[in-house]
């Protein structure tokens, strides 16, 4: 599920949320959508025990997922191997050859300019193949 279905789909995990997970995770949206005009939102990989899904980000391509768990917000960035990270915001899934994550836990200040950065870098990255 894409587009404006999938964007009401997320609305509704942020309000369910109810707690800094769905604050977290909204601020991230909004950095998105600032960093990446055009960005498309996504719900993919539903399951019994998901059964909306996950929040995907996407610009001719995948971006980055956006998970909730008790601890932490994860973001996967599907190519974050390939992104440069000054500020060292990727602090899980380093072992991949492909994917890096960052897990955000309570009480944790974005980095809203560094986060902003890898964004775009993604999204240029898919604009280039």
């Amino acid at each position: 599920m894409a587009g404006s279905d999938a964007s009401k789909k997320i609305d509704e995990r942020i309000k369910e949320l109810g707690d800094w997970r769905g604050d977290t995770l909204s601020e991230v949206r909004a950095i998105i959508k600032r960093s990446v005009p055009g960005v498309v939102e996504a719900m993919k990989w539903a399951k019994p025990s998901n059964p909306d899904g996950v929040p995907v980000w996407e610009y001719n391509g995948g971006i980055c997922t956006g998970e909730a768990y008790k601890a932490a917000v994860k973001l996967t960035f599907f190519k974050g191997a390939a992104l440069d990270d000054p500020a060292g915001l990727f602090n899980a899934s380093l072992e991949g050859n492909t994917r890096r994550a960052i897990d955000i836990k309570e009480g944790d200040k974005l980095d809203k300019k560094a986060l902003a950065a890898l964004f775009k870098q993604a999204a240029a990255i898919n604009d280039a193949k």
